[in-house]
């Protein structure tokens, strides 16, 4: 990071909420950045399908750090990185964060999932003992030779054990010293207010696009008093918007819409307005009235020409069976 460039734990000390897309290459890390996000996360999920497997915890911790190794010194701010399970006991938990310092993170979040963990979002979870996580979580705070790397503690109770449980382990853990605490997968607008009335640290949100969490505005998640939003699958957007091949403008475009309008991916209304954009971005490309090398920069023609082409009124129609669009310019 540039000496001008905020730390997380400065990021965390301001009012503001930190929004923060997923990336798992140096090029998503670098469209994050460039759309103006303050902190890049590095999704587990996104990092896990990049090398063609699901997020079902089989990747290993050398893989998981080489992701954070290329996202960390590829752009200028600090990059949270998902630790999973920390793989293995205390021990390996202390390597985990030597691993993941070394690397040049900022900071990481560690679940209490059984291991081999899957997906927050998904069913058949279970969680260990919250006391055997607590052991792990010291392990992981002591282990830090930056007292700046900051380490978010998850836990995956909701779906298992139930809301309270969930709550009364994301106590816990913030009185293990967790900087922050992260409930992963709350069901209902009415779960996410009680998690943040309940549960006193700071708080870390999970909106994933069609995942068991409903959305809400920045606005409203930084009145309830979360921290940090985190969308992990931003920059896999393209497997949610018609599973057709995305270019890298079109990411960049929906990182740019995020950052300038406050859009969530994890809200229906602002994706349905979203998805437009992005295919028109695609279609201006693919038909030459825009030219955007590939290289790890973001497009700024194609963001301004595609978002301006729909700003203006003008209308795409989608056909995602045969991946068509067709335009109507007012």
């Amino acid at each position: 990071m540039s000496p001008r460039t905020p730390t997380f734990r400065q990021l965390l000390d301001s009012p503001e909420l930190i929004v923060a897309p997923g990336a798992y290459d140096a090029i998503t890390a670098r469209l994050v950045e460039h759309a103006g996000f303050p902190l890049v996360y590095m999704t587990g999920a996104g990092t896990a399908a990049a090398r063609g497997y699901p997020d079902y915890g089989l990747l290993t911790l050398s893989e998981m750090v080489d992701t954070a190794a290329v996202l960390a010194r590829s752009v200028s701010v600090p990059v949270l990185a998902d630790a999973d399970t920390g793989f293995g006991n205390e021990l390996n938990v202390t390597r985990t964060v030597q691993e993941y310092e070394a690397r040049g993170v900022a900071g990481i979040h560690l679940e209490d999932q059984v291991s081999p963990k899957r997906c927050g979002h998904l069913a058949g979870k279970d969680v260990i003992d919250a006391d055997r996580f607590v052991v792990a979580l010291q392990a992981a705070l002591d282990a830090r030779e930056d007292p700046d790397t900051v380490v978010v503690a998850r836990t995956d109770a909701r779906g298992p054990l139930g809301l309270n449980e969930a709550i009364r382990r994301a106590n816990l853990y913030a009185d293990a010293g967790a900087d922050v605490v992260f409930v992963e997968a709350p069901e209902s607008v009415e779960e996410i207010e009680q998690i943040a009335a309940e549960v006193s640290a700071p708080k870390l949100i999970n909106l994933v696009l069609g995942g068991l969490t409903p959305a809400e505005s920045g606005d409203r998640l930084r009145e309830l008093g979360y921290a940090i939003a985190i969308h992990p699958s931003a920059g896999l957007a393209y497997a949610a918007l018609g599973k057709a091949p995305i270019p890298l403008s079109a990411i960049a475009l929906i990182f740019k819409r995020i950052s300038a309008r406050g859009f969530f991916l994890s809200d229906p209304e602002h994706a349905a307005k979203i998805r437009p954009v992005v295919v028109e971005a695609a279609e201006l490309l693919r038909s030459g009235r825009l030219y955007t090398p590939v290289a790890a920069t973001y497009p700024l023609s194609a963001i301004k020409d595609a978002v301006a082409h729909v700003e203006r009124g003008g209308k795409v129609l989608l056909d995602v069976g045969a991946r068509r669009t067709s335009h109507d310019r007012q």
